[in-house]
């Protein structure tokens, strides 16, 4: 099973980009979903414990907790160490549960990636990116997004140049739906290959 980390700097498409390979027929391993679900239960008593105020109706406020990091930049290393190893932990769950299967690729759709090691967890690499005004466009229309907010994202993931120059694949989103699933489409096909060489080698 050849596992695909994807990822790429917010509002480059990632998220998207990682369900058009799971429609081509990849396990599709969401760390942000994942992380949601641990704020609604798993991850709470210990997240309450070191940020009180960030519980709100027995679930982790992702506003709320977002404002309290705002303020105190320097207690996310803390959140990362209570959170990254529950998440790493579903992860592995399911990537078993894929290899019981039989699955060809496994696709972890991960934002910090590399900014985590988590390049030395996957066998490919693929980034999702596209210019920088699209990006800020796409960002800017959230619910809630303000400049301030988003320049403060993006100073806490590595530069979109760097994640691109570190990739295997780039998937370019700056386009049309269409020219980036062709994009994925290429890559599944080239690591099919690939995974028939080998196979044919052993």
């Amino acid at each position: 099973m050849i596992v695909i980390g994807v990822t790429g700097s917010i509002g480059m498409g990632k998220s998207t980009t990682a369900r058009v390979f799971a429609a081509q027929g990849a396990v599709l391993h969401d760390a942000d979903a994942v992380v949601h679900a641990l704020y609604r239960g798993p991850a709470v008593p210990a997240v309450g414990a070191r940020f009180p105020d960030a519980i709100c109706d027995g679930m982790v406020d992702r506003t709320r907790l977002a404002a309290i990091l705002a303020a105190e930049p320097s207690a996310l290393p803390e959140l990362e160490a209570i959170v990254h190893p529950m998440v790493q932990a579903v992860e592995a769950e399911s990537m078993a549960e894929a290899r019981r299967q039989g699955r060809s690729m496994f696709i972890l759709d991960v934002p910090l990636l590399f900014e985590t090691g988590g390049e030395k967890r996957v066998d490919v690499v693929v980034v999702v990116s596209a210019p920088a005004d699209i990006q800020a466009a796409r960002v800017l229309e959230r619910p809630g997004m303000t400049p301030e907010r988003f320049a403060t994202i993006l100073a806490r993931q590595m530069p979109d140049a760097e994640k691109r120059r570190r990739a295997h694949f780039v998937v370019e989103t700056g386009g049309s739906k269409e020219a980036a699933a062709a994009t994925v489409t290429d890559i599944v096909r080239a690591l099919a290959a690939t995974a028939a060489a080998r196979s044919h080698r052993g």
